[in-house]
């Protein structure tokens, strides 16, 4: 007769039987459980944000790549299949070039000074300044407003007749400026825009940096005789080097997609889906919508228009990116 399990007298005197050790099977199943959990999890976990990208993003990515192969109106329910004839339509028409250069135009006088302007206000507010608080909320003020509201105040203050722009150089000894019907004018007054409503929320993004740099480095920079802004340049800037090449890429993204600014700036209406009348100030947004939604609901064009955006992001955020880190690297 064989014994499955001994028997042991427990506290009370009755027999309890010992457990056996576990099987081999059991143990090796635990295992890889474990595995599983270890390796699988982390992909389950993040899984729900790319099934969403996947249904928002790619999808539309994707078959907008599709639409713009074809000649596709929403007046027709036919759709011809025309390959790269949009995208050689759209290379060889001026106006596109045109609306290349004006938003490049006000992507530069836009996102230069602003990300400076940032980088001092930052500054400042590091220092030990009464009412820190405040002054910290009053940069985020411009990035609460809406962008309508920020269009339509400043289209009213760089007005021709009753701007008060123009009442200021007037007072000056200055004439008036219709800043809507030159390049130049437009552009300064649409990236003024831009800047005051951007420039708050990333002094924020390089305040929230520069206190993360060790107070040690800056004590040591003071002890060497280093000004304050001695130590910004040379201490803050190389610091929050990383944080200055996202602000960077992400202006640059935003700049190159101005819609509103330009589209309220000329008043609504066809002047302002063209960007005046001589285009003087007609983005990519604008020169989109244009042919998507005000001339025959033309989609396969409008669709091959903003591919062409797509690309020119991606090699603009690229070259912004590959120049910063040039300058990494030499410093």
């Amino acid at each position: 007769m064989t014994i499955a399990a001994k028997s042991t007298a427990g506290p009370t005197g009755r027999s309890s039987p010992t457990r056996s050790p576990g099987r081999p099977e059991g143990r090796r199943f635990q295992q890889l459980r474990y595995r599983l959990d270890l390796k699988a999890s982390p992909y389950l976990y993040i899984a729900p944000f790319f099934a969403l990208f996947a249904t928002f993003g790619l999808f539309p990515l994707a078959y907008t790549a599709w639409v713009s192969t074809h000649d596709w109106s929403l007046l027709s329910d036919e759709h011809v299949f025309l390959g790269l004839g949009n995208y050689r339509t759209l290379l060889s028409d001026p106006y596109f070039w045109n609306a290349l250069g004006n938003t490049l135009s006000i992507l530069l006088l836009a996102t230069v000074p602003q990300l400076l302007a940032a980088l001092l206000l930052a500054h400042l507010l590091t220092l030990r300044l009464r009412g820190q608080t405040f002054w910290r909320m009053g940069m985020l003020l411009p990035n609460v407003a809406s962008v309508v509201a920020v269009a339509v105040i400043f289209s009213q203050l760089f007005g021709r007749d009753f701007g008060l722009v123009n009442w200021v150089l007037e007072s000056l000894g200055a004439g008036r400026i219709d800043w809507q019907s030159g390049s130049a004018t437009s552009h300064i007054a649409i990236a003024v825009m831009v800047a005051w409503k951007w420039t708050g929320y990333n002094a924020l993004i390089f305040l929230a940096a520069m206190q993360a740099v060790p107070r040690e480095v800056y004590e040591a920079a003071h002890l060497d005789g280093a000004s304050r802004m001695q130590q910004l340049f040379h201490v803050t800037v190389p610091m929050i080097r990383p944080t200055i090449v996202f602000t960077v890429i992400v202006s640059t993204i935003y700049g190159l997609q101005i819609f509103a600014e330009p589209q309220l700036f000329g008043g609504g209406g066809p002047n302002g889906v063209t960007g005046g009348a001589s285009r003087q100030f007609q983005t990519l947004t604008l020169y989109l919508y244009e042919h998507g939604f005000n001339r025959g609901f033309a989609f396969g064009y409008a669709s091959a228009v903003a591919w062409t955006m797509f690309l020119v992001i991606v090699i603009i955020a690229l070259l912004n990116y590959l120049f910063l880190r040039r300058i990494r690297s030499d410093s």
